[in-house]
Order: C-alpha cells, then structure tokens, then sequence
C-alpha cells in the first residue's frame, strides 16, 4: 500500500517530538530491566496479555488467556508463555522467528493500569519448561521463552476514556452478528441463512469447549 497523498505526514522523530512534546523525567525512570515483585505479582495476578510481534512480512497482535499467573516467572529477567491450541495460522510464533523483538501487554480485571514488557523472544520445546506450564493436565507442545529488556507500568488513561470495566457500557450481545455469520459474510460476501449461520456458530462453540488445552 503506498503511503497516502495531499495531507502532512511525519517523517522524522523530530516532527514527533515538536508535535507530541517529551516525556516527562517521572515517566522515563519508571523503566526497568528485571523483573521485581510489583511486576511479579501483577503477572501473577493477570488472566490475559496482549502479545505483539513483527517481521518483514507484517505486524501481529493477538490474545493469550488463561487462569491467573499463566505466564510463568522464571527468573528476573525470563518469562515463558505456554502456547496453547489456537488455529494453528501461528502468526505470532512464525513471526519470533523470524524477528525476535516482541512485546507483551499485562492486563487484570478491573484494574485500569497495565503491565508492559518488552524483549527477545524464542520458541521452545524443552520439556521442563512445558510442564510449568501445564494446564488442566495439558502440557502444551511449544512455549514462548521471552528475554526481558524492558518493564514499565503503564498509566490508567486508555481504560479511563474507555470504560472498559464499566458494566453499564457493556454493549448487547445481540449488537452485532454472531461471529461465524461475520465470518461466512467476510468469506461469501453476502449473509449467511440461517442454517450456515447455526451450524458454523455450533462449530465454534464445540471447538471452544473442546480444543481449549
């Protein structure tokens, strides 16, 4: 895709800057190299991350969950993150590959700071480091070894804009289509009958139930 015509695009950092303006001196001492126990503890405590990775053939973000503390600590400055089944597109893993550099975004319910890390990743099949990462009796096949360069808290903001949390703001489940209706409409071009709509929704919600770990 070529870049867009007839508006002003930055180009250099120091555009950026003169626009954005520099951090604050409390915001840029607030990054760290190791792991200590406020970081720990959040990790601990967070059901969900945010994993973003890159390589010459693109950008990547996508969702890893589990129950609390599924990111393991190994040490100060090493995590493992437990690849469990997914699609098997594999985007983020063929991207570490590929470009090791990745980040990693710690989220807690309710909580409106964040957790963000940054550092080299590996994939791994070594199997000490897939049984702390059992699940449910489930050792997964590969892991995410992830070397830490960068820690920092991040602050409220976004989540205070967004309400996310706010159960009012909650939308209603019936807002949008199900989601194999937007994926057979994305496939087709057209809505899917309702029969499709039924028997891909089912699909899904087996697969969800069943292919979890």
């Amino acid at each position: 895709m070529s870049k867009p015509t007839g508006i002003n695009l930055l180009t250099d950092t120091a555009s950026l800057t003169a626009i954005n303006g520099e951090p604050s001196v409390n915001t840029t001492v607030k990054k760290i190299t190791q792991l200590e126990r406020h970081s720990r503890n959040f990790i601990a405590r967070s059901p969900f991350c945010l994993l973003a990775t890159s390589s010459k053939e693109g950008c990547d973000a996508s969702p890893r969950g589990d129950a609390p503390g599924f990111v393991h600590c190994l040490d100060d400055t090493t995590l493992l993150i437990p690849e469990r089944p997914g699609n098997k597109l594999a985007d983020s893993m063929k991207n570490i590959i590929n470009d090791p550099e990745m980040g990693l975004l710690f989220l807690i319910p309710g909580r409106d700071d964040t957790l963000r890390i940054n550092g080299r990743g590996y994939l791994t099949d070594h199997a000490p480091y897939l049984e702390l990462l059992a699940a449910r009796t489930q050792t997964p096949k590969l892991a995410i070894v992830l070397d830490v360069t960068e820690i920092y808290f991040h602050c409220p903001k976004a989540f205070i804009r967004s309400g996310l949390w706010n159960i009012d703001k909650y939308m209603p489940a019936d807002e949008l289509p199900t989601l194999g209706a937007m994926i057979l409409e994305q496939i087709n071009g057209e809505p899917p009958s309702k029969e499709l709509q039924t028997n891909i929704d089912e699909a899904l919600e087996k697969d969800s139930k069943e292919n979890l770990y």
